[in-house]
């Protein structure tokens, strides 16, 4: 019998709790995926570990083994194509891409990013949003473009801040939201439920003009 189901690729850079989700998704098949390798630019990082567990391919393009990021990214670009893959799956993958490397893969990055894009993109997320005393943060999944952060965003997950957070605790709460989320966001992509065209996505015929909206109290 065929094998359907559709391959990824996972990059990542640290403990892959996100990676672990979707490995949870596929074993539940709420994901119909593969998972064809995972790459880390950091070495000895759980989420290779994680990998090693479930006998997915796994290996380690450093970037600090190269003079250049052109250079890191030609090795990352070569060992990604192997596997041909549907959708690349960043995974705290804390590596900005070029536009030269987007361009090998139109619209078929995804990321998570941990906040309300487009409020507080890069770093620091959490602490930003308790010093702007906003009321919500959350988190976002959405495709990777050439402007950091600013891709379509394709579903978003509302965490209230509480009056005691701090960023970790906040920050504790937000990535319960991102696992339950990328999940959804790679199902609606792998399920044509939405279809990227034009650096837009596109629901029913039509532009999607918000990203899904979920809240987690």
């Amino acid at each position: 019998m065929q094998n359907t189901k559709d391959s990824v690729v996972v990059l990542l850079s640290g403990s892959g709790s996100n990676f672990q989700a979707i490995i949870d998704a596929s074993k539940k098949n709420e994901l119909d995926i593969k998972i064809k390798a995972v790459i880390s630019n950091t070495p000895g990082v759980k989420g290779l570990k994680r990998a090693n567990r479930e006998n997915i391919p796994s290996k380690v393009i450093n970037n600090n083994d190269y003079s250049s990021r052109s250079k890191f990214e030609k090795s990352l670009l070569s060992e990604i194509k192997k596997y041909s893959p549907k959708y690349i799956i960043l995974a705290g993958f804390m590596r900005v891409l070029s536009s030269e490397f987007i361009d090998n893969f139109n619209g078929v990055i995804l990321n998570i990013h941990p906040s309300l894009l487009p409020k507080f993109p890069g770093l620091n997320t959490h602490k930003r949003a308790l010093e702007a005393n906003e009321e919500w943060h959350g988190c976002t999944v959405h495709i990777v473009t050439k402007e950091l952060d600013a891709g379509p965003p394709i579903i978003q997950c509302r965490v209230p801040i509480k009056k005691d957070d701090d960023d970790r605790l906040l920050a504790s709460r937000v990535l319960i939201a991102e696992h339950l989320i990328y999940k959804k966001a790679i199902k609606l992509m792998l399920t044509k439920q939405l279809i990227y065209r034009d650096n837009k996505l596109i629901s029913l015929n039509e532009d999607l003009i918000t990203p899904i909206q979920i809240t987690l109290e």
